[in-house]
């Protein structure tokens, strides 16, 4: 049980979250933590949660393991900076990206998102 969640259940709330994501990014557009979270229906987790972290790096890793950018990149605060929070930075360096400039790093990773997935979108559509 992750994070005090049932598998599927966890499972499902991840499938949610990526199309949810996926959607935006297609669009080649950012989406708050607060909206992407209103879609998922499987889960209940608040951007605060500190299980929003690892929800949103199994996301990544499983996007990082078929080759693809870190999806979550264009998943950012509402207000103030207008960011990723310090997970996905952390995770960043993890997988290998250059963090020595965080904000290079994020935009390059939401670049790469934009583009692979408006390139998905153009191939679907």
């Amino acid at each position: 049980m992750p994070f005090g969640f049932a598998d599927d259940k966890w499972e499902q709330a991840k499938a949610q979250a990526k199309e949810i994501i996926v959607a935006r990014a297609m669009l080649r557009g950012m989406i708050p933590y607060s909206e992407m979270l209103a879609g998922v229906s499987a889960i209940e987790l608040e951007p605060g949660d500190h299980r929003l972290s690892p929800f949103l790096e199994e996301i990544s890793l499983a996007e990082a393991k078929a080759n693809r950018p870190m999806l979550t990149a264009i998943v950012v605060h509402k207000s103030g900076d207008m960011q990723p929070g310090p997970g996905f930075f952390e995770l960043a360096e993890r997988l290998g990206r250059d963090t020595s400039d965080l904000l290079r790093c994020w935009i390059e990773e939401a670049k790469l998102v934009h583009a692979f997935w408006e390139k998905q979108k153009k191939r679907a559509g």
